[in-house]
């Protein structure tokens, strides 16, 4: 398969979650990227336990495909080494609150003045502009802020935070989504963008219908644990030795689901005839299914539903996702090779181009495991590498 970013370099200045999991999504799709990471390396380096080797699982999930190079940036040998790089680059990605990227010369202005065409891409927490624009943010912050938070968990349980980085790593798609089209505009009119993403507007567009539900009734959501108020029964189900998820979400759904569960008068209770009844009788319904499920262990209860063609699944750890036969048929998990660590594999990509998934043959790098490779490229002597290196301005591995 033909990469279809193999012509596009990209330097990230990111760190921590969002803006790595964008340049991840490039770098799978073809792209070269330089990360640039200060003295010290990308602070997600240190969150951790777990750690695989001495990299964090968290830094190791967003960092694939790249190759590595320290910056002290606040030097101003530093920024000529950065200058260069940005010359050479398509796209050009920092996450520096607003006024940071500004006093150290590296905003929009001054990058397309290295490169005209450059897509310059800033991932932020709450955007360029407002009240809060100055402040910073991480994922759970924005879970709370966006009222994410106030709907995830059970009627009269403390606040709860969705148990992935959903802001974090939906930010960096939506980052690498406009960076794509940018590019593509570029591809047509020659012109360079400028980009930005940021952490509250994509946790705004996870709670849409939340938000839309109460412009359009002013009744403010609260959390209904794993269901939704819209569907039922949508929600999971205890059995005699785990849990299922059951999605029964069209009168059919439900029709097949009261067959299945051996309570076919149900279907035509004039409580339940409907979605609307359905969600509406919630309090009746939902225990009179709960009862029956609980008769049945979680593998008779998924092919009984199977049988009966009703969306079901059981309620899994992540040792079982790992080992299912599904995941591995779908070639999610992916192997690379990396010297220390000769069992490593990783996520691959969601999406497949020509029947496969695009997926970056390095493993995410050590800090400055490429500062000499790198510089060397840019142009800089064996003998001003070091000086670079004792004078600490870079560090290489």
């Amino acid at each position: 398969m033909t990469a279809p970013l193999a012509d596009i370099r990209v330097c990230d200045l990111t760190q921590n979650l969002a803006g790595p999991y964008c340049s991840q999504i490039l770098a799978d799709l073809g792209a070269t990227v330089i990360k640039i990471e200060p003295p010290g390396g990308d602070m997600a380096r240190a969150w951790g336990p777990p750690f695989w080797g001495t990299r964090s699982a968290l830094y190791l999930s967003v960092n694939r495909g790249k190759r590595s190079l320290v910056l002290d940036l606040k030097s101003q040998e530093g920024l000529e080494v950065l200058a260069r790089i940005a010359r050479q680059s398509d796209v050009f990605m920092q996450a520096s609150r607003p006024g940071v990227a500004k006093r150290l010369g590296l905003d929009y202005e001054a990058i397309r003045k290295l490169r005209h065409d450059v897509i310059y891409t800033s991932i932020s927490a709450y955007g360029p502009t407002g009240p809060m624009s100055d402040q910073p943010g991480y994922d759970p912050l924005m879970q709370a802020y966006s009222g994410l938070m106030s709907t995830t968990g059970y009627p009269g349980g403390p606040p709860t935070r969705v148990g992935g980085a959903v802001v974090d790593y939906g930010t960096g798609m939506w980052a690498a989504i406009a960076v794509l089209a940018a590019l593509r505009r570029r591809d047509l009119t020659g012109e360079g963008a400028e980009l930005d993403a940021a952490l509250l507007d994509t946790t705004l567009g996870w709670v849409s219908y939340h938000v839309t539900g109460y412009l359009a009734t002013g009744h403010v959501p609260a959390p209904m644990g794993s269901g939704v108020p819209a569907i039922a029964p949508y929600q999971a189900f205890p059995t005699s030795d785990g849990h299922v998820m059951i999605a029964a979400g069209n009168d059919a759904l439900f029709g097949r689901l009261c067959e299945a569960l051996g309570m076919p008068a149900l279907a035509t209770d004039p409580r339940f005839l409907t979605n609307p009844l359905r969600s509406a009788n919630h309090g009746a319904l939902i225990p009179l299914v709960e009862k029956r499920a609980r008769g049945y262990s979680t593998k008779e209860l998924l092919e009984l539903t199977r049988r009966h063609s009703v969306p079901c699944s059981a309620i899994r750890d992540i040792a079982e996702v790992v080992a299912d036969p599904q995941v591995a048929a779908a070639e999610l998990l992916a192997s690379a090779p990396d010297p220390e660590l000769p069992d490593y594999r990783d996520l691959a990509i969601p999406l497949r181009l020509d029947g496969e998934r695009p997926h970056a043959d390095r493993t995410p790098p050590h800090a400055g495991e490429h500062t000499r490779e790198i510089l060397g490229e840019l142009g800089y002597s064996a003998t001003e590498i070091e000086r670079l290196i004792q004078s600490g301005v870079t560090e290489a591995r």
